[in-house]
């Protein structure tokens, strides 16, 4: 694992002309180029063999971004994307076919059908944790659809993003996928430009200003956020099993993603025991210095590295709290005696900070819940169906697991996104699919026969007719 991480400059496509960039796509668009079933499921095939074939400098560039391990890399990144085209591949042909509704007796003799057509051309602004699949997964979607991509990797993976920018053009078609690096300056003269869709995954910050711009034009928007998303864990609960899945789920690429355990909230009883149980995971997972592990990643800048180290004056660390700013290093840390108007409860942490607080119900735990944002992803534990169900009736999330972490993502028929300030809108499988298409009403009926019935002037026995029939 690469432990001292190498940074080139800040990368920027050479004299940016968005206003021609999005230009040359729409022409392209306009042209026809994406819209056959062969087109798109070749550039999908392309996009398949580029992560295949070129694997190990993808583990590379990943490495040196963030100390990935090659597991959670091959994992999270590269493989996470190869099986959603292989998924968008089998059901391609099918997604794209007209779907056939009822049509009413008084349009007969006609035909009802939803036709899934393309967007246009389309923004796709990805995030720094997770930089190779949250950049091509939405593509994957954004591909199979038809449209004309302009892909914006995220500037703080600098690696990773020059790999990206030199390997999608040797492998997409170029008229259709251009790939845009920078920083700011490069992301607001694209937001200027005239997009059918923008896809942001990224913070709540920056996603008011994809927001506020996109407006100008009308553009939709899909917004994947974060948020603190809770684990609840009553007294039912197998700790054992409760514990190792909290950890993976939180220490996993050392916490930075967005659907990673923010805080725990714990029944008081069984509090202790389960902290020892994480602290058992944590040895099991990483050995006794985990900063030795090569399983371990790091924080990606000293930016992040540093907010992070000073959320933990937020409670006690019982577990962790090593930390090395040389390497970005933050161990595996689990704070108790955090009190619930902490900076470290206030934000969402994206780190391997773990609060624990204890709960005297799971009732307590519903309200804390409900006190603050609706969270991308909410977590339970509880051998109790009744618990169960009380949890996912009375609190709202983007999606939701129990007796597990993290894994809901891996269901292709589950649709992915936040709900409120979590995000809006939805991908993954299918739903990717009709993220980028428009779903277009269309009926077709015959010119003949064109009864009087439905035209003027109206008549005692047509109002009858048309009463009986609509």
């Amino acid at each position: 694992m690469t432990t001292t991480m190498s940074r080139p400059n800040t990368p920027a496509t050479p004299a940016l002309d968005a206003h021609a960039l999005v230009g040359a796509l729409r022409a392209a668009f306009v042209a026809g180029h994406t819209q056959s079933y062969e087109w798109r499921r070749d550039q999908l095939r392309a996009m398949r063999t580029m992560l295949v074939e070129r694997e190990p400098e993808f583990m590379d560039a990943l490495a040196t971004d963030m100390g990935k391990p090659p597991a959670e890399a091959y994992a999270a990144d590269i493989g996470f994307v190869v099986s959603e085209i292989d998924y968008t591949l089998r059901r391609l042909r099918r997604w794209m076919r007209p779907q056939r509704v009822h049509a009413p007796l008084v349009t007969k003799p006609s035909r009802a059908r939803l036709v899934r057509e393309p967007l246009g051309v389309v923004l796709v602004i990805a995030p720094w944790n997770y930089p190779v699949h949250l950049l091509l997964a939405p593509m994957v979607g954004a591909l199979a659809a038809g449209n004309c991509i302009v892909a914006k990797p995220s500037e703080v993976t600098a690696n990773t993003s020059a790999l990206l920018a030199r390997l999608i053009p040797e492998y997409l078609d170029t008229k259709c996928v251009k790939v845009v690096e920078g920083g700011v300056t490069e992301t607001q003269a694209l937001l200027a430009e005239q997009f059918d869709h923008i896809f942001y995954t990224g913070n709540g910050t920056v996603a008011r200003v994809v927001l506020e711009a996109a407006a100008k034009h009308l553009t939709p928007v899909t917004l994947e956020l974060g948020g603190k998303s809770p684990v609840i864990i009553d007294e039912s609960a197998n700790l054992e099993v409760a514990a190792r899945r909290v950890a993976w789920g939180k220490f996993l690429n050392a916490g930075q993603t967005c659907i990673a355990p923010d805080y725990v909230l714990v029944a008081k009883p069984v509090a202790d025991k389960f902290v020892e149980h994480v602290r058992r995971a944590v040895f099991d997972f990483y050995g006794p210095d985990p900063k030795d592990s090569p399983d371990y990643a790091r924080i990606v800048d000293g930016r992040h590295w540093k907010r992070l180290v000073a959320l933990l004056d937020s409670g006690t660390a019982t577990i962790g709290g090593q930390h090395d700013e040389k390497s970005r290093y933050l161990a595996p840390t689990v704070l108790r005696d955090v009190a619930p108007d902490s900076p470290a409860m206030q934000e969402e942490i994206f780190g391997p900070v773990l609060p624990v607080l204890t709960v005297d119900s799971v009732d307590e735990a519903i309200a804390f819940v409900n006190n603050r944002d609706k969270p991308l992803a909410l977590y339970l534990f509880s051998e109790s169906g009744s618990v169960q169900q009380r949890v996912l009736e009375l609190t709202s999330s983007g999606g939701a697991c129990i007796n597990a972490t993290m894994f809901q993502v891996v269901v292709r028929g589950l649709p992915f996104g936040g709900v409120g300030p979590s995000g809006n809108g939805a991908y993954h499988g299918r739903s990717t699919f009709e993220t980028f298409s428009h779903t277009k009403s269309v009926l077709r009926k015959s010119a003949r026969p064109d009864p009087a019935l439905a035209y003027p002037p109206y008549t005692a026995r047509k109002d009858k007719l048309l009463r009986r029939f609509l």
